[in-house]
């Protein structure tokens, strides 16, 4: 144990037996006791008041203390502190009105408030937890350890998000991947030798190189795959930052209106032209399963079930679900730091990302305030937006209002439902949320050790451990499979597992010697076989299958496990106000898309309801921590704003 002991904060060891599990719904701490650190952390606990202090006992809920208080939110690395008082100081105190308010602090409403705020708009944000980001957010779950509870990676964040809002000013930090994707085999014939493996990265050399292990016609073909996706991406991209196509003028609107709504044909016309003469070939990528795009390009199955994983993650579809290629191109059509489809860790965890936006909100004046739940927007009279009624009663007037919460919340919990036409609300009652994931945040005293790439002598971290991990991932079939076994209502047999260990790249995720392990399951359904609910005992047996999986890639994991946070679809619906558990609000299907999102003639951000909009995962162009559809709603509220 030795060579493996970790230290928490304030250098006290944490104990091999130590477990969190869950209990009543919440986390209860075995066998273990963290007294208050008795030097200043830079933000990693509250005061050391009894009311801020780490409980004893796990309250329901899956939130540590009342209202989560006890949950350290801790970005180490960040000048930044974590944002967790009543209000922040750069709006002052809770005032009756604001020009705009925005309901809910997820990544998406903050950058709709910051960017707003830059346009000289009074904007006030209400978050119902104790914490802002959403998804994109750092917690404290076990003693020392930070984890990314929900979202764990970024790339999709649109570039000039990052210019606009100044985001490395205000102390956004990134860890780049390299390599990025590593698919360990599990090859029981191999005898003495090591198991393959495959490691791809940045360099395309090294790339076909591992590929020619499996096939070496794929290896030669691997770069023009690349570059086809490539270029599909650059087609999509203009299409990211701006509404989509605004049908309704087309057909309902004067004369005027539909002259005006032709500039919304630009982005698509240029996507048009970047495609030219391929446009059929590409159009298959978008609507045929994945499985049918890949075997068109390779032929050994370690290859495809790696590619196709992009295809699936977070979304209730196999690999021969048509469509899937969308998905798959959501996740590579983004970067960082002029580097096409790179992905990577944000120091401190994803909520220092969150952070750094409320950071540059708050400085040009935006107030942000936690722990304040909506629970009416209000309208007046002539069937316009006058602001909200916050849970305590408290009215708080607006001139416009911007959601960041599902389209199911918005429209059919939060909003009057007399403001809304019948066909339009039944819409948003159909809209397809079903979820595969469920989240498990892991606490483990060292590096797992892969039986296809063991571990360095003393433990420190190999190029492989910063990669995205993908178990039970050699073949198309068992993804297939992995989705049927949902499809009955059962949690699958052999789940999907993408591995993430970002504490290989950011040390101040965990203590000396430890990590964090982030793991992507699926397929898990919302509701099991019989429908029965999720329950402790459910979500140890499956999070206890998720580590028996791994624990046969890389043996001694198990006996690692320091403590563990299990979030199944439910959890992440309570919790994060996701619907279904679905980590991009509603299904991102073709039906679900570009003109279609939320639904038909209402893709534009704003809603039936004059002075509502939709800023969120809900709203084009869809999920991923992506910003973009706050960036978009917030221009579309200033135009209506100006237009008054």
């Amino acid at each position: 144990m030795a060579q493996h002991s970790c230290t928490a904060a304030g250098g006290w060891p944490v104990a091999k037996n130590a477990r969190w599990r869950r209990a009543g719904g919440g986390l209860q701490l075995l066998l273990f006791l963290l007294p208050p650190c008795s030097t200043p952390c830079l933000g990693q606990h509250k005061s050391k008041s009894p009311a801020n202090s780490l409980p004893s006992k796990a309250q329901p809920g899956a939130e540590m203390a009342a209202s989560g208080r006890g949950l350290c939110r801790a970005v180490a690395a960040s000048p930044f502190p974590a944002w967790r008082g009543a209000h922040t100081e750069a709006g002052g105190g809770l005032k009756p009105e604001y020009d705009a308010v925005v309901i809910g602090a997820g990544h998406n409403g903050l950058v709709a408030a910051a960017y707003l705020q830059r346009l000289g708009v009074n904007t006030a944000v209400f978050e119902r937890r104790h914490v802002i980001g959403g998804a994109a957010v750092t917690e404290e779950i076990v003693p020392g350890f930070k984890f990314s509870r929900a979202s764990y990676l970024l790339s999709l964040l649109r570039p000039q998000i990052y210019t606009d809002l100044e985001l490395k000013k205000h102390g956004l930090r990134l860890h780049l991947r390299n390599p990025y994707s590593f698919t360990p085999m599990l090859e029981e014939d191999a005898g003495s030798k090591v198991p393959r493996s495959l490691l791809l990265g940045t360099d395309m050399a090294e790339n076909q190189k591992q590929i020619a292990q499996f096939s070496r016609k794929d290896a030669q073909v691997f770069p023009r795959y690349e570059e086809f996706m490539h270029r599909l991406a650059l087609a999509i991209d203009p299409l990211l930052d701006a509404a989509p196509v605004d049908m309704a003028a087309f057909q309902r609107g004067s004369l005027l209106q539909r002259i005006k709504s032709l500039s919304t044909l630009k982005p698509l016309l240029k996507a048009g032209r970047i495609l030219g003469a391929q446009l059929p070939q590409y159009y298959e990528v978008l609507t045929a399963p994945i499985t049918k795009v890949l075997d068109q390009w390779f032929e050994s199955e370690p290859l495809k079930a790696t590619l196709a994983t992009d295809a699936v993650i977070g979304a209730m579809t196999s690999p021969r679900t048509p469509g899937s290629g969308y998905v798959l191109l959501h996740h590579v059509m983004g970067g960082l730091e002029g580097m096409q489809g790179a992905w990577g860790y944000v120091q401190g965890g994803m909520g220092a990302l969150s952070d750094a936006i409320a950071s540059s909100a708050t400085t040009h004046g935006a107030s942000i305030f936690t722990e304040k739940t909506v629970a009416k927007v209000q309208v007046n009279s002539e069937g316009c937006v006058q602001g909200v009624v916050l849970e305590d009663g408290t009215e708080v007037r607006s001139k416009v209002v911007l959601s960041n919460t599902s389209p199911q919340i918005t429209f059919l919990k939060l909003t009057p439902q007399e403001w809304l036409p019948e066909e339009f609300l039944e819409k948003i009652s159909q809209l397809d949320t079903r979820s595969p994931v469920t989240k498990i945040n892991v606490a483990v005293d060292r590096l797992p050790s892969f039986l296809a790439a063991p571990n360095a002598p003393r433990g420190h971290p190999l190029p492989h451990h910063q990669c995205s991990i993908h178990l039970n991932c050699e073949d198309t079939l068992l993804l297939h499979q992995a989705f049927e076994d949902a499809m009955d209502g059962l949690p699958s047999h052999r789940p999907m597992i993408e591995l993430c260990i970002p504490s290989a790249l950011d040390p101040t995720l965990a203590p000396s010697g430890c990590h964090v392990v982030s793991l992507f399951t699926q397929y898990t359904p919302y509701t099991l076989a019989g429908g029965k609910a999720w329950d402790e005992q459910e979500r140890d047996a499956y999070a206890d299958r998720v580590f028996d999986c791994i624990e046969v890639y890389a043996p001694g994991f198990k006996d690692s496990v320091v403590g563990r946070d299990i979030l199944t679809p439910p959890d992440l619906e309570r919790i994060f106000g996701l619907p279904g558990g679905n980590i991009f609000h509603c299904a991102m299907s073709l039906d679900q898309l570009y003109f279609a999102r939320p639904v038909p003639l209402h893709s534009g951000y704003r809603c039936p309801l004059q002075g509502l909009y939709l800023c969120g995962s809900g709203a084009h162009p869809g999920g991923g921590v992506m910003g973009a559809a706050g960036r978009n709603a917030a221009h579309a509220a200033f135009r209506d704003l100006k237009s008054k």
